[in-house]
């Protein structure tokens, strides 16, 4: 007996969302931007893809205050970009949600990573399915590949819920990063340039207050 209509349906959904194989050596960086179908905002660690969770509005509101207010405090000779690759190695791709590089490191439109010798500041935005990799994985990938400044966001459960950004410097010798400051309510640093950023301000429309 032929497959009811509905079964031929389900098979024809299933093989159509099947999931990329890997090679025996795992994906390489360049296959970002190669392989068919990937989600958005896939990363490469290790070798291995990595599909995002959908954002929350902790989540996206951090990432719109921190470009926003980077991009209107940067010198003229850098740029602020949410959300884009860094090729750290053959087997590494992660996407930081912001990234403060030089102008001339923008190559065109169709551009899709950055050198993580032209990456100035990686900015991770904490999310429950990310915690271990923007707490240990990437900011220690990130200071091996020469990424000069880190920031890691988490929200503050005893304090509104609002953000709280920990700032770390690269050690060249050691090629670690150092914490060099804990900020709730107000972010206020002199490096990478000087910045002043009202934490508090999360939940406001860019120009309001």
């Amino acid at each position: 007996m032929s497959a009811a209509p509905e079964e031929d349906l389900q098979r024809d959904e299933e093989s159509a969302y099947r999931w990329p194989i890997p090679p025996a050596e795992g994906w390489a960086a360049d296959d970002l931007d190669r392989i068919p179908g990937l989600p958005p905002h896939t990363e490469l660690i290790d070798g291995s893809l990595v599909f995002m969770s959908p954002q929350t509005a902790f989540h996206g509101r951090c990432v719109r205050l921190l470009e926003n207010s980077l991009l209107e405090q940067a010198p003229d000779h850098l740029d602020v970009m949410r959300e884009m690759t860094i090729k750290l190695d053959t087997k590494n791709r992660p996407e930081p949600d912001v990234l403060v590089f030089p102008v001339e490191a923008n190559t065109g439109p169709g551009q899709t990573w950055y050198e993580p010798e032209d990456v100035i500041l990686a900015v991770e935005v904490v999310s429950p399915d990310s915690r271990e990799r923007d707490r240990e994985v990437k900011p220690r990938k990130y200071a091996a590949a020469g990424v000069r400044h880190f920031w890691r966001v988490e929200q503050d459960d005893d304090n509104k819920g609002l953000p709280v950004v920990y700032v770390y410097e690269l050690d060249p010798a050691t090629k670690s990063y150092g914490l060099t400051g804990i900020f709730h309510d107000r972010l206020k640093v002199s490096v990478p340039f000087g910045i002043e950023i009202d934490l508090t301000a999360v939940d406001q429309r860019p120009g309001r207050s």
